[in-house]
Order: C-alpha cells, then sequence, then structure tokens
C-alpha cells in the first residue's frame, strides 16, 4: 500500500483523543437521557426534530434526513415511539408511497420534560469546559468535517434504503 497516506505521530493522538472525546460525550448523554427520562437519544433527536417541524409533522424521509439516520432504522424507532404514544404516523396525502410523523401531545410532554437536563449534560460536559473561542473553532471544525462528509453519508443512506444515489452538483 505504498499510495496509503499514513497519519503522522501528532495526527495519530488528534484522532485518538478526538475519537475519545467523541465516544465519552455520546455514552455520558446516551447514559443521562436512559437515566433520568428513560429514553435513548435516538428518541430524544426525533422528538427534537418533530418539535421544530412546521405543524410538529415531517415525511418519514425528512425526519430520517433530520436525523441522520436511514429510513429503516428510523421506522423502527418510530414504530417504539408510536406505541409509546409519542409519535403519530399516517400516510402522505399527496404520495400514497410515503408516510408522516407526527408528535402527539404525550410525545411533546416527554421532550419538555427530557430536555431540561439533557442540556445541562450538555452544557456541563461540552460548553462549560471551552472557552468561548474554543466554541467558536468547535463550530467551525465541526461544520467543515459535516460538509466534508455530506455527501457519502447522504449517498450511504441512500444506499441503505435501497435507491439511487443523490446526484452530485457540478
Amino acid at each position: 500500500m505504498s499510495g496509503t497516506r499514513w497519519l503522522s505521530d501528532h495526527e495519530q493522538q488528534v484522532w485518538r483523543s478526538f475519537n475519545a472525546a467523541v465516544s465519552m460525550l455520546r455514552g455520558h448523554l446516551e447514559g443521562q437521557l436512559q437515566r433520568d427520562s428513560g429514553m435513548p437519544h435516538t428518541y430524544y433527536e426525533v422528538l427534537v426534530a418533530l418539535s421544530e417541524a412546521p405543524g410538529q409533522t415531517l415525511r418519514m424521509s425528512e425526519l430520517a434526513e433530520a436525523c441522520h439516520s436511514s429510513r429503516s432504522r428510523l421506522s423502527h424507532a418510530v414504530a417504539r415511539m408510536e406505541s409509546s404514544g409519542w409519535i403519530n404516523r399516517r400516510s402522505c396525502p399527496t404520495d400514497k408511497r410515503g408516510s408522516l410523523a407526527s408528535l402527539t401531545a404525550e410525545g411533546l410532554a416527554a421532550l419538555k420534560e427530557a430536555a431540561p437536563g439533557h442540556v445541562e449534560a450538555v452544557r456541563q460536559s461540552l460548553f462549560d469546559v471551552l472557552t468561548p473561542e474554543q466554541v467558536t473553532m468547535l463550530g467551525e471544525i465541526s461544520a467543515a468535517i459535516r460538509n466534508g462528509l455530506g455527501p457519502q453519508c447522504a449517498a450511504a443512506l441512500a444506499a441503505e434504503d435501497g435507491e439511487p444515489p443523490p446526484e452530485q452538483p457540478h
């Protein structure tokens, strides 16, 4: 593999530190939501996306995109949330193949109950340990990574859902 661009010692150190930080943060936030609200982070993300949508309703494909999830993975989560009374699903009136997910009053109440503890956990574990300048840099770095990965992630999710990859801008 002579074409492999191996990481330098410094890059390897940064990569491992970043990877550990992301894993630890995800685990901490997942544990906080499970312990305090009895819900996985995935459910919280779905509730947030629906709460911010017009009419608190999204097409399942839009909800999957908002949650960075495949449609099949999201469909399983929504089915469980539907049985908890947090979400209603119905056929899309303009496209019989599509379906809409709507936040219920019970789902909004669950989100309102979970949000304060979750926001405090995010604040304590992320923002309180950074300076304002580091927060700005983290935002810029996160946007650069997200923008760099966006096309590949969209193509992977489309392939997972059995769809042709989205067209890339020229």
